[in-house]
């Protein structure tokens, strides 16, 4: 367990680094690892010269010990798509203190002299962040004290410096990542990432085999990824007033980086605070609402519009989900003009209160949208509520209008199943089979969520990598179009030191860190999505052609990808012979 003394240590390192405040982009001090060094592991390394090795993305490589030989290998053999991105890690390790080390990829090239080029290539530094572990149950769900949890570093974000100094006795690993252009011609492509530290260099070859498929164009894939925004967090952490210009600069290279993903869905919210402050940064309100004097209503959409259309112009324009109509603490904030201050109602749904309220809001949201040519893909989104306040929420919004598109992230309820437009369910819970045919004939999005509960597959700091990408495949199975999770970027008070939160289990607000950095589990998770949309494209080749034996190899793949089979199988082997059998075709 972590005591007392070293909490204290992490609390004197958290307040002498003010990175928050001054440069998310900048370099930074990892907190000191509270695990014990493995002395054995480092007196078998030979040699205080760099160490370097190809591993596999499906590792979390510990800091603190020398890596064991299984799995690390001189060289790295890669199949890849047209317009697919591939990656792994280079594992590097010394037992002396490296300075200034330094990583330099050369352009790939085929026998026939097509090349992909050199800045197609990326490297990372891997850094470590603190993480914990589930409850003593096998949820991450709960209000939790850190003392109470076993917590460690853990491997996950991926950095944009380009030189790192390495103490001694540490383990490095470096994120490599392949963007293959949809233009390569098909072939098998050598290449080499050089390391240097001083007068070190250790050049690392590989190759890429480029099969003579064509992968999609982010923008043009199909899988509904909703992955929830959240800009206050960036304002906090950049320091700038939000909604300001200096807050839209600060916000664009995530949003463009989350767009890039595949992301279907606008995260907006129409009232103050929809999760009753349940995170760091408390959600503000993109429309204000001003009851007047003689009781009238009025609404500013000013915020509103600006973040939907600075999202839409960054190519996220699927959908536009609004909450909430039932936040979680059933309050309605507002600025009463009689009275000349902000207040709030608490009102129930189905309530002559909450009617009152809710009613005048959207006849003229309608009204609005309709104006802005947004109605059409704009929801109204809830969370987790109950059938029947969801019931009485409906019957508001058809009288406002009929064809008002509602969202709900919830468990599955046979009533709702015909009026809710985008429906994500939680992992463990299953739509029907005539349901699930029936919303996927209508073209409905149809989608699978995991949050705290799940104690796997998941995409926490300490989740199995290969369970991020694992949720492609999954909804590839059961037919699902897509996949939700709370949340992109709802970051804690030290997102690039410490992922634990006063609430939920390590890395359950958000996938990439300040800087903008990735993260290995944001990388997995679009790598899943990419063999969902390599599925999807051979399913559709296969249909075409009636070639009925590459339909059942392809059912076949996607058998192993149910939930109860982690439990004797890891992630890791059950997605490597998938993917093995997927760039067989």
């Amino acid at each position: 367990m972590v005591n007392k003394f070293f909490g204290v240590l992490v609390m004197l390192a958290l307040q002498q680094n003010v990175w928050a405040q001054t440069a998310p982009a900048g370099d930074y001090r990892e907190l000191p690892d509270p695990k014990s060094v493995n002395n054995t592991s480092w007196e078998a390394v030979k040699g205080n010269q760099l160490h370097v090795a190809f591993g596999t993305a499906d590792t979390r490589y510990e800091k603190r010990n020398a890596p064991d030989n299984n799995g690390l290998a001189p060289t790295w053999n890669a199949k890849a798509w047209k317009g697919e991105r591939i990656h792994t890690q280079l594992v590097i390790w010394t037992t002396s203190a490296q300075p200034a080390v330094s990583m330099q990829a050369t352009a790939l090239q085929d026998s026939k002299g097509n090349k992909i080029a050199a800045t197609a290539i990326t490297t990372g530094f891997v850094r470590y962040v603190m993480t914990d572990e589930l409850n003593k149950d096998g949820s991450g769900c709960g209000y939790r004290k850190t003392v109470d949890f076993d917590s460690s570093l853990s491997a996950d974000g991926i950095d944009i410096i380009n030189k790192k100094e390495i103490a001694a006795r540490t383990t490095q690993p470096v994120w490599l990542s392949i963007q293959v252009p949809a233009n390569t011609p098909a072939g098998v492509y050598k290449g080499a990432v050089t390391v240097k530290a001083g007068t070190t260099v250790v050049r690392m070859p590989y190759e890429v085999e480029v099969l003579n498929h064509i992968l999609l164009a982010p923008k043009d894939w199909q899988f509904h990824l909703d992955l929830w925004q959240s800009p206050d967090a960036i304002a906090r952490v950049y320091g700038v007033k939000p909604w300001s210009d200096a807050h839209f600069k600060a916000m664009k290279p995530y949003m463009k980086m989350l767009a890039d993903a595949g992301q279907k869905v606008i995260t907006t919210t129409i009232i103050y605070d929809p999760w009753n402050s349940q995170t760091q940064d408390v959600y503000g309100t993109m429309v204000k609402w001003t009851k007047k004097k003689n009781g009238s209503w009025t609404y500013d959409y000013t915020i509103f519009d600006k973040w939907v259309q600075f999202m839409m112009d960054l190519g996220i324009r699927k959908e536009i989900n609004c909450y909430s109509m039932i936040p979680w603490n059933l309050k309605f904030y507002y600025y009463d003009e009689a009275a000349a201050k902000d207040t709030f109602i608490v009102a129930k749904p189905g309530s002559p209160e909450y009617t009152a309220h809710w009613q005048p809001m959207l006849n003229d949201f309608v009204k609005h949208l309709k104006t802005k040519g947004w109605f059409n893909i704009t929801a109204i989104a809830m969370d987790e509520r109950p059938m029947e306040d969801m019931q009485q929420a409906l019957a508001v919004i058809r009288k406002a209008d009929k064809d008002f598109k509602v969202s709900l992230a919830g468990s599955y309820h046979a009533p709702l199943a015909n009026e809710i437009y985008d429906y994500c369910i939680a992992s463990k819970e299953a739509f029907p089979a005539d349901v699930m045919k029936a919303r996927l004939t209508k073209g409905l999005p149809t989608t699978f969520y995991t949050c705290c509960t799940e104690g796997f597959p998941n995409t926490f700091t300490f989740s199995p990598p290969a369970e991020s990408a694992w949720m492609g495949w999954h909804a590839a199975h059961k037919g699902y179009t897509g996949y939700l999770r709370w949340a992109y970027n709802c970051w804690v008070k030290a997102p690039l030191q410490d992922s634990r939160f006063r609430a939920w289990a390590a890395g359950d607000t958000y996938f990439v860190y300040p800087g903008p950095r990735s993260s290995i589990r944001f990388e997995r998770m679009v790598e899943g999505i990419q063999d969902y949309e390599k599925i999807r494209l051979l399913r559709a080749e296969f249909s075409k052609t009636n070639n009925t034996a590459a339909l059942q190899k392809l059912d076949k793949l996607l058998q192993p990808f149910e939930i109860d089979a982690l439990k004797i199988t890891p992630a890791a082997a059950i997605l490597q012979t998938a993917k093995n059998g997927l760039n067989e075709f």
